[in-house]
């Protein structure tokens, strides 16, 4: 397995691409924003949709909050009902469960997109930071044809994956790790550990195209 290694994570600001990411300070969501998810999941099979009031401005939902897509110049951020809950320099969005225990699986559709990021994030992760670039968030990303895996800006080149347009995502809570999954053969691809310890819900990142996501799925047989 390949080294980690730092790297100036690429991630799209406002409609510009950044090669360095602010050192601002984290923000914690207030208690009224927490109490605001619709509800937690501690079994397995997860159904959730994306939560509109943390998608960034330059996020659209469609097809009942199920999909995103990016829009490059966004809406105008004034025109945006005000919400602690939402992210305010990032392209992302959390999906509307929080996870505390279980093993959960839910697939994503990628459509026209060449950067994008997939996995899970600490539902009071700073809404001023983007997921992969801090502890409080695991994701497998795709930027400039390459898929890799990256957790507190750290950055682990992910090989034999090509394009699909089509990926699983795997939760395992209890034993600490978020792995991508071929759901061709189906067979785990690459696998981040973690060692979970608050509630996290489903996370992505988006800077061109659509991505569609599938919940209440059940696991493929095989994955370990």
């Amino acid at each position: 397995m390949a080294m980690p290694v730092r790297i100036s994570p690429l991630c799209r600001w406002a409609g510009r691409t950044l090669s360095s990411l602010s050192a601002g300070h984290r923000r914690e969501v207030s208690q009224s924003a927490k109490r605001r998810f619709i509800c937690t999941s501690t079994g397995n099979h997860i159904q959730f949709r994306l939560d509109e009031r943390t998608a960034h401005s330059s996020l659209d939902l469609f097809k009942k909050d199920t999909g995103i897509i990016y829009r490059m110049l966004g809406l105008d951020p004034s025109h945006v009902q005000d919400d602690p809950e939402r992210f305010r320099e990032w392209a992302v969005v959390l999906g509307d469960k929080k996870i505390s225990s279980g093993r959960h699986y839910w697939e994503v559709t990628v459509k026209k997109s060449q950067e994008f990021r997939l996995g899970v994030a600490e539902a009071l992760m700073s809404r001023d930071e983007c997921v992969g670039t801090n502890s409080a968030s695991w994701v497998f990303g795709y930027a400039q044809r390459k898929w890799f895996a990256m957790t507190s800006s750290k950055v682990v080149p992910v090989t034999l994956v090509g394009k699909p347009d089509r990926v699983g995502i795997l939760l395992d809570y209890e034993a600490g790790y978020l792995g991508l999954v071929d759901i061709e053969k189906p067979r785990i691809i690459h696998t981040l550990r973690a060692q979970f310890t608050a509630a996290v819900c489903p996370a992505f990142g988006l800077w061109d195209g659509e991505l569609l996501t599938h919940s209440g799925l059940e696991e493929p047989e095989g994955l370990k």
